[in-house]
C-alpha cells in the first residue's frame, strides 16, 4: 500500500493553482544533501503516513477549494500504482503535476501513452552534472543517467513551455559553473529552471551538515550564468 505524507493545502508546489501534496515515501537516489530521509527511508510517523485512500478522501471534501493534486516524494515513478492514481485524479476534475528525478523514463513515457495518465504538469529535479550522479547514490554505467535526463527532457517538451520546470538545489559541492553548463546542454531552450539555496541540516549525509552555502552574490552570479543558457531562471 502506498503511504505518505500529505500537505493538504499549499500555494507554491503547482504554479498558478491551490493543490495538495502527497510526498510518498521511498526513492531511487540518496543525495547526500536530502532533508526527507524519513520519506525516503519509509520511517513516516503512523499519524501522518496518509494512504491513498485517505489523499482521495480529502481531494473530494476539497473539491470546491482545491484545484492541483501533486505527486511529489521521494521518487513516485518507483511506484507501478501511479498511472491509476493520475487517472482517478484527473477523472476527479483535478489538475495533476508530478516531480520526478528524471532517472525512470520508462516509466514517465509510459504515463503518456494515454491521456488519462499523462501528467499536466511536470517538474524534474536535476541535482548536478550527469557524469556526476555517481555522487547521488546513482551506480548506473557511464552515460545513463544522461540519457535517462534527455528522455525525460523529451516527454516535458511533450506538455509545452509553462507546464514543466527544472529544479536544482545549489549545494557548493555539487552545483559550481561547470555543472550549470552541462546541465544546459540537456534542457529545451524555452524551459523554466528555478534554482533553490542549500540550507544545511538533517542532511542524509551528515557531513553536508557542515558545509557552507553558497553566499547570496554567489548564487545570483551561478543563476546569471544560468540565464546565459536558459533565459527563464530564476531563483526563489
Amino acid at each position: 500500500m502506498l503511504t505518505g505524507a500529505l500537505i493538504k493545502t499549499t500555494l507554491v508546489d503547482y504554479p498558478g493553482k491551490v493543490a495538495c501534496t502527497w510526498f510518498l515515501t521511498g526513492c531511487s537516489l540518496r543525495c547526500p544533501y536530502c532533508y526527507n530521509g524519513d520519506p525516503v527511508f519509509g520511517r513516516l510517523p503512523p499519524d501522518s503516513a496518509c494512504t491513498e485512500k485517505d489523499v482521495f478522501e480529502h481531494l473530494e471534501k476539497r473539491r470546491n477549494v482545491l484545484s492541483g493534486f501533486v505527486i511529489s516524494g521521494g521518487e513516485p515513478l518507483i511506484h507501478k500504482e501511479i498511472p491509476s492514481i493520475i487517472k482517478k485524479a484527473k477523472n476527479s476534475g483535478y489538475k495533476v503535476k508530478l516531480d520526478t528525478n528524471g532517472m525512470h523514463p520508462d516509466a514517465l513515457e509510459a504515463l503518456f501513452e494515454n491521456a488519462e495518465t499523462s501528467p499536466d504538469f511536470i517538474a524534474v529535479d536535476i541535482k548536478t552534472s550527469p557524469e556526476r550522479y555517481n555522487l547521488l547514490g546513482y551506480a548506473a554505467q557511464s552515460g545513463r543517467a544522461q540519457k535517462n535526463l534527455e528522455r525525460t527532457m523529451k516527454q516535458c517538451k511533450r506538455l509545452g513551455s509553462g507546464h514543466y520546470e527544472i529544479r536544482t538545489v545549489l549545494v557548493p559541492p555539487l552545483v559550481k559553473k561547470q555543472d550549470i553548463q552541462n546541465t544546459a546542454k540537456l534542457l529545451p531552450s524555452d524551459a523554466s529552471w528555478r534554482f533553490a539555496p542549500f540550507i544545511p541540516g538533517n542532511c542524509l549525509e551528515p557531513a553536508y551538515n557542515d558545509i557552507i552555502p553558497y553566499t547570496d552574490d554567489e548564487m545570483n552570479a551561478l543563476v546569471l550564468y544560468a540565464q546565459t543558457f536558459i533565459k527563464d531562471s530564476l531563483l526563489r
